[in-house]
């Protein structure tokens, strides 16, 4: 059994966390490049725990996002040192002792793991890498008189246009976060939809669930150039007019160990 772990960057507590997890794990323990070099042990690149039976991501939902970016569809368990917690379930109290017992899961097949569906943008040329939370398409500046002009259509048919600051689409995971924000409503991540949402429209559509196994399509125009955001992390600048292409990706993030905890999660946003 091998066990990776990529831990919170400049956070002393998560790296000592890190090291108490590497001690009581009875595995090969890999720890990412730069919580080793804190630790003053060997590392290993974040990419490369992709080959790893098991990650343990240590931190907020960011650090989460970025190990999932990484090692997907690796299994990953998340260790909650923020304050909300959707993808972190694990307190860092119970850290070890739940990675402990999840390798033995691991070991006589009765790991527990939630698949959470994926979402990727695709472009003329480019493609993002997929998205845990959601995907946003944005003009170069948001307000009035600013923004873009859209088009939007799901496998085809057309939805919506005129102009908006953008679109967002939300996977049920990212429903709590930007999707929230712009006025999107909340999904349980056990709802196999996503979630489309026009942000600051000057003649906007109710949001809109549509089926996993749909494709959206964003039509971007009436602007030099405008930007797709993948997870608040990784963007690709494009030249309108353009389509810009959304769909489930290939492989879902793989949440090992106890289930999320969507509704208690849920009472620490206010």
């Amino acid at each position: 059994m091998h066990v990776g772990i990529v831990a919170q960057r400049d956070n002393p507590r998560a790296a000592a966390l890190a090291d108490e997890i590497r001690r009581r794990t009875d595995s090969t323990v890999s720890i990412d490049e730069t919580t080793a070099s804190v630790l003053d042990c060997d590392g290993t690149p974040v990419s490369e725990l992709a080959t790893c039976d098991l990650v343990v991501s240590i931190g907020g939902d960011g650090t989460f996002l970025f190990a999932a970016r990484e090692v997907a569809p690796t299994p990953l368990i998340g260790v909650n040192l923020g304050e909300v917690g959707f993808l972190n379930v694990v307190s860092p109290s119970e850290a070890a002792e739940t990675v402990r017992a999840e390798v033995e899961r691991f070991r006589d097949g009765t790991a527990r793991c939630q698949d959470l569906p994926q979402i990727q943008a695709v472009g003329e040329g480019w493609t993002l890498p997929a998205a845990v939370n959601e995907v946003a398409v944005l003009g170069s500046r948001r307000g009035r008189g600013n923004g873009v002009e859209i088009e939007v259509r799901v496998d085809g048919q057309l939805y919506s246009g005129g102009q908006a600051d953008g679109v967002l689409v939300s996977t049920p995971t990212g429903s709590t976060a930007y999707n929230l924000s712009e006025g999107g409503p909340l999904v349980h991540p056990t709802v196999p939809a996503f979630v489309v949402t026009e942000m600051c429209a000057v003649e906007s559509m109710p949001p809109l669930a549509v089926s996993l196994d749909a494709e959206v399509t964003i039509r971007v125009d009436g602007a030099d150039h405008a930007f797709v955001v993948a997870d608040g992390r990784t963007r690709e600048r494009i030249e309108t007019p353009t389509n810009v292409t959304l769909r489930r990706a290939a492989d879902p993030v793989r949440i090992a160990g106890p289930p999320l905890e969507f509704f208690t999660a849920l009472g620490k946003l206010g």
